[in-house]
């Protein structure tokens, strides 16, 4: 048992989940790398020197990862603190830059929401009970501004023409588990917040992205560490609440 903060972050072997990893590190925080191959974990704490990181094996598609994610961060440290979703994908038949409507295969769809969606509810469910022995547990799930259907309705919105089906729709589903799972846990001290990071320059947001992991990165760890007047069950980039 230990009185420090315990976070894990998913998908943490590169791009932004090792980025918030090392933010959460550089705060004192021991952060468990959630990852699908363990031989790319150690090599994400080797670019993590001096930090105190660990990697856990985590595909967060499989049952038995999430099961013995659970019993170690239980046996190991009796509860956790934060917990960062990072874990995502766009389907390789999806071009971002397309309204895929039309053509996106039931397989592309499934595939997508089995990371984005199904296997975030599944991890979070395992995991509820460790959070609720936080003082103040905090839910981060990493979602987009593509999942907005105020802004994919907005022929002015600069997401309007983005529209790879089964990205979007699985993190406007994220989006619906987020303002559920926050009213489900309105009278405990845990917060569950959505986070836009903005298109940043990563393996799915691509080189054209304008936004570095430094800046998409700070949204998730400015809700990781809200304060206990803060709110519940809302969608931000940066500071600023975006719409639904």
């Amino acid at each position: 048992m230990t009185s420090e903060t315990i976070a894990l972050v998913t998908g943490a072997n590169k791009g932004l989940g090792m980025e918030t990893s090392r933010r959460l590190a550089q705060q004192g925080m021991i952060v468990l790398l959630g990852v699908r191959d363990l031989e790319k974990g150690a090599q994400a704490v080797d670019a993590l020197p001096d930090l105190d990181v660990t990697p856990v094996e985590l595909d967060v598609t499989r049952e038995d990862h999430i099961s013995a994610a659970k019993d170690y961060i239980e046996n190991r440290f009796g509860r956790l603190d934060v917990l960062v979703n990072n874990a995502g994908m766009i389907h390789p038949e999806e071009p971002l830059f397309a309204n895929s409507a039309e053509t996106v295969s039931p397989v592309a769809l499934k595939e997508t929401f089995g990371v984005n969606f199904f296997g975030q509810v599944a991890l979070t469910q395992a995991l509820l009970p460790l959070i609720k022995k936080s003082t103040a547990g905090r839910i981060v799930n990493v979602s987009s501004i593509l999942g907005s259907l105020t802004l994919h309705s907005d022929k002015n919105s600069d997401a309007t023409g983005v529209k790879p089906l089964a990205y979007d729709a699985s993190k406007t589903a994220l989006n619906q588990f987020t303002v559920h799972l926050a009213a489900a846990l309105a009278d405990t001290s845990v917060k569950v917040n959505s986070a836009h990071p903005g298109w940043v320059k990563t393996d799915l947001g691509g080189h054209l992205a304008p936004m570095d992991v430094t800046d998409g990165a700070k949204t998730a760890i400015h809700l990781t560490t809200l304060g206990p007047d803060a709110p519940s069950g809302k969608f931000f980039h940066f500071d600023e609440e975006i719409p639904w």
